[in-house]
């Protein structure tokens, strides 16, 4: 036989043993839609299999955008202990599944999850897992994260992570504006006492430099190619802080000095990531920052009716716009609503490449948005908890284990699967 023709037998015999592995290989089903009996530990499945360099595709928007696992008995038995609901498949099923998928006319698509991510979470040293619905959701679905403060931030260490979380962490300097409410409190008094001692000991004169340095190094490391997720307040303070950087906002109660009497019109909103044109909150006493929170905190309460406040996900095209369809896959499209001391994002206060993935529809309140900055992204979803509506300090944790199914948890986890995904082209 001819090396050539020799050649030739030994591609067709790879063609075809590969096409019959493909087909012949068993798969499990992790799906996602209302026959799933814990979703958020279903996360966890994808995030333990792909730590164990076992293929993990997302069907997006395929049963509520499920997970197709490579079979084996070791994935089987943590599904069963885990309690996630799985559906064993044949080579032959799979197939027609992908094959159902790629059809033009379905809004579906296959995305290869690549490695488990590698994940930190802001907080500070005092800080209380329960306060935070990220780590509520990540200890839950058994996702691990290590904790950062400002000064590993300052020190260079993000690079380190391939996903960022920020939640209720005042990145002006003005330690929440819980002034009015709690500055007597031992809690307010302790953290102030640490926020100012750590402050001087890395070189800043006030807290408030030290947190704008921390925010322009978060902004560095998302343009480098990382992935922020940030909730609560963490999301307006962190662009607010970003076009005041060479301004005074603060007032004498906050860092001792008055704020700059023009501090409104020295905001730099080229250096913000999501929010322009917004309008200071000048007065101290009250708990809000700007108006990009809608309806503002102080009289929330009063103007929303928990039982019709509701947000809807918008739908888009797997195929065209995988980015913005992985990070709302869930199996509701209308969710209830919660609140935090920043709630929702006033939509004309939005900048116009920032993707708006979740609305109050008819009106001017915007939950879920997404965008991209250098090589990296940033996710702001508003609000506290999904699970407590109106999250007080010194309220118990959520039980998760009492919302295993909570559609607003599945949005947080999904930003945590989501830099795992294989990079592909956009479709033009």
């Amino acid at each position: 036989m001819s090396l050539s023709r020799l050649n030739k037998f030994v591609w067709v015999f790879i063609l075809f043993f590969n096409s019959f592995t493909t087909l012949t290989a068993q798969k499990i089903l992790i799906p996602m839609d209302l026959k799933q009996s814990d979703h958020l530990k279903a996360y966890g499945i994808a995030y333990w299999a792909l730590t164990r360099n076992i293929e993990v595709d997302w069907l997006l928007n395929y049963r509520s955008g499920s997970f197709m696992v490579t079979s084996s008995d070791n994935v089987k038995r943590e599904c069963n202990v885990r309690g996630v609901y799985f559906e064993e498949l044949s080579g032959s099923q799979a197939a027609q599944i992908y094959a159902e998928i790629q059809e033009d006319n379905n809004n579906m698509d296959v995305i290869r999850l690549e490695k488990a991510p590698k994940v930190a979470v802001y907080v500070p040293p005092n800080f209380l897992p329960w306060d935070d619905a990220v780590t509520l959701a990540m200890q839950y679905a058994e996702i691990p994260y290590d904790k950062v403060w400002d000064n590993d931030v300052l020190k260079d260490s993000l690079p380190k992570y391939d996903w960022l979380h920020l939640h209720h962490e005042d990145f002006t300097g003005q330690y929440g504006k819980f002034y009015a409410q709690f500055a007597s409190t031992p809690w307010y008094v302790e953290q102030q006492a640490m926020y100012e001692k750590e402050a001087k000991e890395l070189g800043f004169k006030k807290v408030s430099e030290m947190k704008k340095a921390v925010a322009r190094k978060i902004k560095d490391y998302i343009g480098s190619g990382g992935f922020m997720f940030a909730m609560c307040s963490a999301t307006d303070a962190f662009d607010i802080a970003l076009a005041a950087e060479n301004t005074d906002i603060c007032d004498n109660i906050y860092d001792g000095d008055p704020p700059d009497f023009d501090a409104q019109k020295k905001l730099d909103y080229s250096k913000t990531l999501a929010f322009e044109k917004f309008t200071l909150e000048r007065n101290p006493l009250v708990y809000e920052y700007s108006d990009i929170d809608i309806p503002p905190s102080p009289i929330a309460p009063t103007i929303v009716n928990q039982e019709t406040d509701y947000f809807t996900l918008f739908e888009f095209s797997a195929k065209y716009d995988p980015v913005p369809t992985m990070l709302t896959q869930d199996h509701a499209n209308i969710i209830k609503g919660f609140m935090g001391q920043t709630s929702n994002f006033k939509k004309s206060l939005i900048k116009k490449n920032v993707i708006i993935l979740a609305e109050k529809e008819g009106t001017e309140e915007v939950r879920y948005i997404h965008g991209n900055f250098g090589r990296g992204t940033f996710t702001f979803y508003g609000g506290h908890d999904p699970e407590d509506y109106q999250h007080a300090v010194g309220d118990p944790p959520t039980d998760l284990s009492l919302h295993k199914n909570s559609p607003g948890y599945r949005l947080i986890l999904n930003n945590i699967l989501f830099p795992a995904a294989k990079k592909k082209q956009q479709k033009t």
